[in-house]
């Protein structure tokens, strides 16, 4: 049974999931993960929070571990863009569900194509993370201004990034940055940043906050002016469409709001459906007085074009702001963008 972490405090799901069922069916239930630290962590602090609402289970070897290596973890040496993008963390881990090899599957949700492989359902997203990016200066650097980070970065830095998302947003904003590849999971990119193969660096605030991670001089960046991945921060659960016991128990345990800023900024992703070479930011947010914010973003890699709106709506409907929003940014995009 893997439990090996304590669930982390934001992973708890919302009250009245603890009306979830038992789940009856032969044990122990598989899980499907990649393997990196981070993929690991969320996994078995997922799996904690099942424990905690379906104690039954606690007495049981319920839960077994498989870890499978996607092709986003095979290949290092060239952007994720550049071999088809969309969907190479999810893969192999689809196929793996899809031929009864495991139960169920737990992602990083911004790793998640919009449109999931025939057989295959999201049946459950968890507490949010905090989904803001952060930049990481490397040693020498200089500290940065925190009330103007990008402002304040040297001019002629060289910041590695694998994403043409960020790419695009530092080079709108300073077209004097030049921008170098780093791939790898979050200790791998923090070493080669150690290492000199760039000068700063830019990642995601909850992959480091869930590895309790905190590099020296990193400042978090604004979502409006740094606009996050959609589904940046949450993660998600995948199951087999057929498999209504097991999706009903994972939706008993889902987190309501994740819910709805997840449906808004994945809605938002499938109406603009760039290629993978088209930078796109979705952030979605609860405002004080229950409706949903979303603001939407689509780019140039290089940055000479970049258009970023906002909308207000109903949690209800969600899925109806980010068509609405998507089609607002294509519309008034150049036709080149979404080639």
């Amino acid at each position: 049974m893997s439990t090996a972490q304590p669930a982390h405090p934001g992973a708890q799901p919302q009250a009245g999931a603890s009306k979830v069922r038992p789940h009856m069916r032969s044990l122990p239930l598989r899980v499907g993960t990649r393997g990196s630290p981070l993929a690991l962590w969320q996994t078995r602090t997922f799996l904690d929070v099942v424990l905690h609402f379906c104690p039954v289970l606690r007495n049981a070897q319920a839960f077994e571990e498989h870890v499978i290596q996607t092709s986003g973890d095979k290949i290092q040496d060239r952007r994720l863009a550049d071999v088809g993008g969309k969907g190479l963390f999810a893969k192999e881990i689809h196929e793996a569900l899809l031929d009864r090899r495991i139960d169920f599957a737990v992602h990083s949700l911004k790793d998640l194509e919009t449109e999931m492989p025939p057989g295959v359902v999201l049946a459950c997203t968890m507490k949010r993370e905090d989904s803001r990016d952060v930049l990481i200066p490397g040693p020498g650097m200089g500290a940065l201004d925190p009330a103007d980070p990008i402002g304040s970065i040297p001019a002629g830095v060289r910041l590695g990034t694998a994403s043409l998302r960020r790419q695009a947003q530092i080079l709108h904003a300073r077209p004097d940055i030049q921008v170098g590849m780093i791939r790898g999971n979050v200790q791998t990119r923090l070493r080669k940043l150690a290492d000199g193969e760039a000068d700063a660096t830019m990642l995601a605030l909850a992959g480091l906050k869930r590895m309790e991670l905190s590099p020296e001089g990193m400042v978090v960046l604004d979502p409006e002016a740094m606009v996050p991945a959609a589904g940046q921060g949450i993660v998600g659960v995948t199951v087999r469409a057929e498999d209504t016991e097991l999706h009903e128990l994972l939706a008993g345990i889902e987190d309501r709001e994740a819910r709805a800023v997840s449906r808004a900024e994945r809605a938002l992703l499938a109406s603009l459906d760039g290629s993978c070479r088209t930078p796109i930011g979705g952030h979605a947010r609860l405002l004080p007085d229950g409706r949903l914010h979303l603001t939407g973003l689509v780019a140039r890699p290089d940055g000479s074009f970049l258009l970023k709106r906002s909308l207000h709506g109903g949690v209800s409907d969600a899925e109806a702001l980010g068509e609405e929003l998507g089609r607002s940014l294509r519309a008034d995009s150049p036709a080149d963008i979404f080639g």
